[in-house]
């Protein structure tokens, strides 16, 4: 098999050569990753049949997941990103137990504060949706210290991260931090749960090599090859690389597109080893893989990233990384208003 070919499984298996309806999207991609939420919208947008921005948090929940980012997912998956422990921590009020959090040298809640504070968040919720900003204050009200708030409330989660990945409360699909509470499920068992992921992960980023599975997953080489090992897997080979699959070849007549812009932590961009993408060449990779950890949105032009892109309302810049023929400038313009109606100016970099 060529990398042409393993780029265009890929795209096909992403739905980006022919779109799915969202629940069919969101599941087969084990969920979008999602802290910019602008960011995981233009992912779907991208790949969905029905795409539909009014209405496009129906049946989604937001969450902590794979590699412990904030991804927007089916709320029909909760029992399978949720495991809650196998299921020991499941909706648990004992904070008793060491966790990555309360081992920290600047966690200000004991077990009894934490339980405490916890029951105000989830008495607030019952009663409705709440901000971030309205659960503090109700904390407040009921004694919170600052030190307390910082733990509770902290910036990458803290407290009430801890509800959410014990199936207490979720996060609505909006740009506000807004938190629910969560629906009741039975989480799946470990093995159970990371065999349908890898399920997934090698039917719709596929073909992808163990490596590009450790990155994906954050897993060990050990943990991939058991779950290869446990699915039906075809194989191939290109570059001294094995490449996995659930699927079959491409049908006939689909091709590779255009013009793609991608999102921003784009799953085509994220689904793989970086250093070892087919989509990104090595001397760009910082152009998309920036230091601080953002993945910006990228300009894919007949299977390889040109560049970068930003929309500000009615103005697209488009940054190259080399320099194009004006017949490959024309592409992108085209598919720019494409993809979107009222785009008045297109500045080059």
């Amino acid at each position: 098999m060529t990398a042409e070919e393993i780029r265009l499984l890929r795209l096909a298996n992403q739905h980006l050569t022919a779109p799915a309806d969202k629940l069919t999207v969101v599941r087969d991609l084990c969920g979008i990753q999602a802290q910019f939420l602008s960011n995981a919208i233009h992912a779907m947008r991208i790949r969905c049949a029905d795409f539909d921005e009014s209405s496009v948090g129906d049946g989604l929940v937001k969450n902590w997941t794979i590699r412990g980012t904030v991804h927007i997912f089916a709320e029909a998956d909760l029992p399978l990103f949720l495991r809650c422990n196998d299921g020991r921590d499941y909706r648990s009020g004992d904070w008793t137990g060491k966790s990555w959090w309360n081992q920290r040298p600047d966690w200000a809640l004991t077990p009894e504060r934490q339980a405490y504070l916890s029951q105000i968040i989830l008495a607030a919720v019952a009663e409705g949706p709440c901000t971030r900003e309205a659960l503090k204050l109700r904390c407040r009200e009921a004694g919170m210290t600052e030190p307390e708030e910082g733990s509770m409330f902290d910036p990458w989660g803290g407290g009430i991260r801890e509800l959410c990945q014990r199936g207490f409360l979720n996060q609505s699909v909006s740009e506000e931090k807004i938190f629910r509470a969560a629906p009741e499920f039975v989480p799946i068992p470990g093995e159970e749960a990371e065999r349908e992921l890898a399920r997934r992960y090698f039917t719709h980023y596929g073909p992808a090599t163990v490596h590009d599975a450790m990155y994906f997953f954050h897993a060990t080489a050990a943990q991939v090859k058991k779950w290869l090992s446990a699915l039906p897997m075809c194989t191939c080979e290109w570059d001294g690389k094995t490449y996995f699959s659930m699927k079959e070849p491409v049908p006939s007549g689909v091709s590779v597109p255009e013009c793609l812009f991608l999102a921003g932590f784009d799953p085509l961009m994220l689904g793989y080893e970086k250093k070892e993408s087919l989509f990104l060449k090595p001397e760009h990779l910082r152009g998309i893989f920036n230091l601080a950890g953002i993945v910006m949105p990228a300009v894919l032009l007949r299977g390889q990233v040109a560049g970068r892109w930003k929309k500000q309302g009615s103005k697209l810049t488009v940054e190259l990384f080399e320099p194009l023929e004006d017949t490959d400038r024309a592409r992108i313009r085209d598919a720019a208003e494409s993809m979107w109606n009222g785009i008045t100016k297109l500045e080059w970099k």
